[in-house]
């Protein structure tokens, strides 16, 4: 008898792997603009009570990028970093409304797109009298 041939089924693993992937989720920006942000949620995010199923019993919280840290050094360098800077840039930026979303679809109000402001939109807008 010869040697049997390997299956070849395992030939996609990276790509399930990626897909199953679920340790770096965190909070998404809007979640965080509007409710973690607000001074009334930010002050008890700070000021959770003992934990003892999270990092560093829940006493050392990034807010802004929704992260648990074990030591409050660790901490002070997480908000020394590029990451902790690029996060709070993100969420300087206004957040999407349903309206903008719509707009940018074609579906507002009167259901007509806005006008182009190149082109021969721009041309007929600007020769016309106000």
């Amino acid at each position: 008898m010869g040697r049997l041939r390997r299956s070849r089924t395992h030939h996609a693993q990276r790509d399930v792997h990626r897909a199953s992937r679920t340790r770096a989720r965190t909070r998404d920006l809007d979640q965080i603009q509007l409710i973690d942000l607000d001074p009334k949620n930010r002050a008890a995010l700070e000021a959770q009570a003992i934990d003892y199923e999270k990092p560093g019993l829940a006493q050392h919280y990034c807010v802004e990028c929704a992260k648990y840290y074990e030591t409050d050094n660790a901490l002070k360098s997480h908000w020394r970093s590029k990451v902790h800077k690029r996060r709070c840039k993100q969420l300087r930026e206004p957040a999407y409304t349903i309206e903008e979303a719509e707009m940018a679809a074609g579906l507002g109000r009167e259901g007509k797109r806005p006008l182009r402001a190149s082109g021969v939109d721009a041309e007929m807008t600007a020769a016309t009298p106000v």
